[in-house]
């Protein structure tokens, strides 16, 4: 993945929020590749109906995420800390992906994003039942794919669990990300049942993401949590034994771009969610592939399970894989894809995977360059 130019650069719009650290790690990227800056297009402008696109652009689609205007239109709450509404913002959020994946074929522009990767990416049940069809391992699901068993509330949640024999589950929201709305359940003899999550209700019963993660306790406290998420659409996974680096379960974001897994990061917390805003911490990497090399399993094993599973997505460019390895390291399997998982500031491609020195937007230029000197060579006579 070489950074440098062609003579003729494209030209490169990025649909986001201006000023969003998003956006302006991608545009660093483009500057550092001597590249003109990518023109930006605001989300809201999308959303009213007034962005437009040039002929020969490539765009980028990127997070309408940490403005409270989008938000607003997307969910229709004025609090972006709200849980309940992912249904509606998945539905809108979709709608406009699709409007500019047409406005921008219509101009003769390029995507980056493929729409309907990008809808399948921000529904979990839809996302797992293309993974499971592709042979990807993943945890056991009775809600996977478009078949899968629906979840109208806690009643539907404690049967599927009593029939698939799964006393310990996550609960996601379907469209939820950042592990917003998530509940780790426990379940065990004499109606004995424990929650991990970081949602919090008010005295109205209203849901709101909290960055404190904490326990229930009670099964009245965790059927209506659970009752109130349902009508959103839940998706419920197997919670597999995770692997642990000092004490803390760890996990991996392993991020691949044009098919090859180029940046990872190891995630380990002391409670089941380690995602890092929820306090998890950044583990040691070179230990994880000596961890991952000593059971046996091979670091490249490893990161083969990414690539197949960003294989299933050939129209997007980018996508980050949560990895979750089994205790010992010996086995790995895909517990999420997502569409914007490339937010990890600093991190610097992995050794052999061509995107040495650059960070996942430095990548992605990269492979930009890379398609388009491709192409050019294609269509010379």
């Amino acid at each position: 993945m070489s950074p440098s130019a062609s003579s003729t650069p494209p030209r490169l719009a990025v649909v986001g929020i201006p000023g969003n650290r998003r956006v302006g790690l991608f545009q660093a990227a483009v500057r550092a590749a001597g590249l003109p800056a990518a023109r930006p297009v605001s989300w809201l402008d999308v959303l009213r109906g007034e962005a437009g696109f040039h002929a020969g652009e490539t765009v980028r689609i990127d997070s309408p995420g940490e403005d409270p205007e989008v938000d607003r239109l997307l969910r229709g709450t004025d609090n972006p800390t709200r849980v309940e509404g992912s249904a509606r913002w998945y539905a809108r959020f979709t709608s406009a992906v699709r409007g500019v994946a047409s406005a921008a074929t219509a101009a003769g522009a390029v995507l980056l994003d493929d729409p309907e990767d990008i809808a399948v990416l921000f529904d979990k049940r839809l996302c797992h039942g293309v993974l499971e069809s592709a042979g990807v391992p993943v945890p056991d699901s009775p809600t996977s794919g478009p078949a899968g068993a629906p979840v109208r509330g806690w009643a539907d949640l404690r049967r599927l669990m009593a029939e698939h024999r799964m006393p310990r589950v996550f609960v996601k929201p379907a469209h939820g990300s950042s592990a917003s709305g998530v509940i780790a359940l426990e379940t065990a003899g004499g109606g004995r049942v424990r929650a991990t999550t970081s949602v919090e209700r008010d005295e109205a019963g209203r849901l709101f993401n909290s960055l404190r993660v904490r326990r229930c306790t009670t099964e009245h406290e965790v059927a209506t949590l659970v009752d109130a998420l349902a009508p959103d659409g839940l998706h419920v996974e197997r919670w597999l034994p995770k692997a642990s680096q000092d004490g803390r379960v760890a996990d991996l974001r392993v991020v691949v771009v044009a098919g090859r897994a180029t940046h990872a990061v190891v995630r380990t917390s002391r409670s089941p969610m380690t995602n890092l805003h929820l306090g998890g911490a950044r583990g040691d990497l070179n230990h994880v592939r000596a961890a991952v090399e000593a059971a046996g399993t091979g670091w490249s094993a490893a990161l083969a399970v990414c690539e197949q599973a960003a294989a299933c997505f050939p129209d997007t460019l980018c996508v980050g894989v949560d990895l979750l390895p089994s205790t010992g390291w010996r086995r790995f399997a895909v517990g999420e894809v997502n569409a914007f998982g490339d937010l990890l500031p600093r991190l610097t491609g992995l050794p052999g995977s061509g995107a040495e020195g650059l960070d996942t937007y430095g990548a992605q230029i990269a492979a930009v360059l890379d398609r388009t000197r491709n192409d050019r060579v294609t269509e010379a006579p």
